[in-house]
């Protein structure tokens, strides 16, 4: 490939391997930046940030977006938020694991939880139903706002959590421990 330089002179390659920074960043969509974030324009002409385009479970042998599902559960009128994680599982490889984050007023409880694996189920099919969902009032995040879905799948595998120093809220974590604990 030959190297020709179509980012801003703000931005580095690769140590070492500038023809993979082109590849990875460049190739996609020819001459536009492309991070690996998929978002979408409202009809107000906002943006969402939807997450990450790349990260993807592999259910049964179906690659499953995990925004694809975020997506699904948020389209619920009950929900206000979601965070899904793949969850290793000895048949099919991963489990469709959703920590869900209801609106205000909305109880959690086993109907919900079924309406919504339905829910999913019809927006994107059935391969796509979680396995498992977890009422969270809060999600952990960083200060920025963004979703730890890294401590998320700690919670879920039952391993010691990884660095929590980013966390806006440290409390949160514990207290989704010590719930899927419970479940």
């Amino acid at each position: 490939m030959v190297l020709t330089k179509p980012w801003p002179a703000m931005m580095r390659t690769i140590y070492g391997d500038p023809d993979r920074f082109v590849q990875t960043y460049w190739s996609r969509f020819p001459g536009k930046y492309f991070a690996g974030d998929g978002c979408k324009r409202d009809k107000d002409g906002y943006f969402w940030l939807l997450g990450r385009v790349d990260d993807v479970m592999n259910v049964a042998g179906h690659r499953i977006s995990t925004m694809e599902v975020e997506s699904a559960l948020v389209d619920h009128q009950k929900v206000a938020e979601s965070a899904v994680i793949g969850k290793a599982h000895e048949i099919k490889g991963q489990a469709i694991c959703a920590f869900v984050s209801l609106k205000a007023g909305v109880d959690g409880n086993n109907a919900l939880m079924d309406e919504l694996k339905a829910h999913v189920a019809k927006k994107i099919g059935p391969i796509a139903r979680p396995d498992e969902i977890l009422f969270a009032a809060e999600l952990p995040k960083t200060r920025s706002g963004k979703i730890m879905r890294r401590l998320l799948r700690d919670i879920a595998d039952g391993r010691a959590l990884g660095d929590t120093t980013t966390l806006a809220d440290p409390a949160v974590v514990a207290k989704l421990k010590e719930q899927y604990g419970e479940e």
